[in-house]
């Protein structure tokens, strides 16, 4: 310092005002500078070629595996495990031919459970076999029932038919509704006696024949137990009766059928009634005619006795027979109406009574043999049901005893179940190993196909939209970085991940399998790897880096820099990659952008700073 003065005081004066003004002017430019783009950082605006892609990372895994989980439900604590193959062991083609054993679980417990089924497995089909016999004996009686009440409604029908005819009595049980309601019994006695088969009654055959019931009886014979250690056979065919409308009558009454109508030669088939009503015709015929000739005769004798060619005797003669004649005629009428008004309305009425009555009886016949083979029925179905749940049971043990040894079914590389890999145990899950207790539904073992692996990553809602199955992927595993793999995008997720929605509910992610196209011995399920997505490719585009870019007020800015202080535009932002931004309007190749925004120029640059990480998630949606 004492040089220094020294030095100056030798100076002149003149001198020493030109070094004091230098050193305020560089002074002052170094301020400037500081305070303007001199010490900020930018970047040249450029115009070429921009890939767009997503880079996210995951772990690799299997595209397909073999989970072979506990299947053995043996009690709370679970089944130990006896034995077990060393983790990493490669199954071969020949452990898949010869059945190798992979995992032993313990089955005691199983043995012993196995020897108190089979105890109650006797008794049952004993139990069957008596339900059997008792259903069976039933059916037989219910058959005689049934042809009785059959055959006297059959019978009514015919004397019916045989009164009034075929086709009028047809029309009459047709508006009546007997076809119907014998078709329903029919139907229904086709199910109670074992046979599916059901056909519309006519004239002939309107109710079930005795060939037919015989027949669905034979189906319905059982077949007896050979052995209390084989199954009995039960008839298939067995089906409940179907079910009845006890308010729908079997048919109407016979006094609403009008009669009347059916007193006519030309509507009457062959039966009694017509031949009554043909003889009442022709007998008032041969009277009409003979009261015709007596007329004829009578105004002759008239006109012969006005000339006094004949007697009065002999016209009162002829008077006398003329009046017999009409009293004839009227006698014919009178028996003719008398029979269509009431003997042909009574008869008619009585043999349709007595026919609807049978039908009648016999649905009360078939109802009462559906009670009781519905009692018979309902203790066979019980014991058929209690010997197929013994059944069941003791299969279902004897598939728990065979699932305690699990083989090989496909090569591949073992490896153990992880606890937590599965549902929530509660109470923790032991790690597998021999000895160790495996709840039902537990992973043990996993054999991956590492011919054909994926990689599973957790893409970012702002990029998913971007993301679609076919585009291609570049690969690159952590443990081996100077090899680089090609994949493809082979499923997205439609919905967020739900772990990642319980421990961060404001990020969602979506999951994401990407495949590796190539089959490579290194790769290992469980490596860490990196997926770029591509997603497009831009041609001609101006781009500048991603952090560049704010968000102020709902708008895009840049700051391009320029002599002084920087200048703020409002740009149009379009796709972006994890370095670069496109931009469509405001900036232009050459420009020289900040890579920060100036803190004098930007009040809120504190705020601007925390929102450019949400530039790019925001220029997503300025995508075209």
């Amino acid at each position: 310092m004492s040089k220094l003065l020294e030095f100056l005081t030798k100076q002149p004066r003149w001198r020493i005002v030109v070094v004091v003004l230098a050193i305020g002017a560089a002074a002052f430019f170094f301020s400037r500078s500081k305070s303007g783009t001199g010490a900020a950082a930018t970047f040249t605006a450029r115009r070429g070629p921009l890939q767009i892609t997503v880079l996210e990372g995951g772990s690799m895994q299997a595209v397909e595996s073999q989970e072979i989980k506990c299947e053995v439900r043996v009690g709370y604590q679970g089944t130990k495990v006896l034995k077990i193959v060393e983790e990493g062991y490669l199954v071969t083609d020949d452990d898949v031919k010869t059945n190798k054993v992979l995992v032993e679980l313990d089955s005691s417990e199983l043995q012993k459970n196995l020897v108190q089924q089979e105890i109650q497995f006797q008794s049952a089909g004993a139990s069957l076999a008596d339900a059997q016999q008792g259903y069976d004996i039933q059916l037989n009686q219910n058959l005689s029932d049934v042809m009785a009440a059959e055959q006297k409604a059959r019978f009514a029908r015919m004397d019916f038919e045989k009164f009034l005819g075929d086709k009028a009595a047809q029309d009459v049980i047709r508006e009546l509704g007997l076809d119907d309601a014998l078709t329903r019994i029919r139907v229904q006695q086709t199910a109670t006696n074992g046979t599916n088969t059901a056909t519309v009654p006519t004239a002939e055959t309107s109710l079930l024949s005795t060939n037919e019931i015989q027949k669905a009886l034979a189906e319905k014979q059982p077949v007896l137990l050979a052995s209390l250690t084989t199954p009995p056979i039960v008839p298939s065919t067995n089906e409940p009766p179907k079910a009845i409308d006890p308010s729908a009558p079997i048919a109407r009454s016979a006094s609403y059928i009008d009669f009347s109508k059916y007193a006519d030669l030309e509507v009457l088939g062959d039966g009694e009634a017509k031949q009554k009503i043909r003889k009442f015709h022709e007998d008032l015929q041969v009277a009409q005619k003979e009261m015709g000739q007596a007329q004829a005769t009578l105004e002759g004798t008239r006109r012969l006795h006005a000339k006094q060619f004949v007697t009065r005797t002999d016209l009162q003669r002829d008077e006398i027979a003329f009046e017999n004649q009409r009293l004839k005629v009227q006698t014919a009428e009178t028996g003719r109406n008398l029979f269509q008004k009431y003997e042909f309305l009574k008869t008619s009425e009585e043999t349709l009574s007595k026919y609807s009555e049978a039908v009648r009886e016999l649905e009360r016949a078939r109802k009462a043999a559906v009670a009781k083979l519905a009692q018979a029925d309902a203790k066979l179905k019980s014991a058929t049901a209690q010997y197929n749940v013994q059944v069941r049971q003791r299969k279902d043990i004897e598939e728990q005893m065979d699932k305690c040894l699990i083989r090989s079914t496909r090569p591949g590389l073992v490896v153990y179940g992880r606890a937590g890999d599965d549902m929530i145990y509660y109470g923790g899950e032991e790690r597998i190993r021999e000895g160790a207790s495996v709840r039902q539904g537990q992973t043990i073992l996993t054999i991956p196909d590492l011919s054909k692996m994926s990689l599973r990553v957790k893409i970012h809602e702002t990029y998913i939209k971007k993301v679609r199955k076919g585009q291609s992927v570049r690969l690159t595993a952590d443990a081996f970085p100077d090899k680089v793999l090609d994949g493809e995008v082979i499923k997205v997720g439609t919905l967020p991940d739900s772990q990642n929605r319980w421990m961060n509910p404001d990020l969602k992610v979506y999951l994401t399998t990407i495949s590796v196209n190539s089959t490579n011995d290194w790769l290992k399920p469980g490596m860490t790897a990196k997926a770029e997505i591509f997603i497009e490719q831009l041609t001609n585009v101006v781009y500048v880096p991603i952090q560049s870019v704010v968000l102020e007020e709902g708008k895009y800015l840049c700051y391009v820099a320029r002599r002084g202080s920087p200048e703020k535009r409002e740009v149009e932002v379009g796709s972006f990659n994890e370095e670069f931004i496109e931009v469509k309007k405001g900036i232009a190749e050459g420009d020289k952008v900040l890579l920060r925004p100036p803190k004098s120029l930007a009040p809120g640059a504190e705020e601007s700073e925390k929102k450019t990480s949400e530039v790019a998630p925001s220029a997503a949606t300025a995508t075209p």
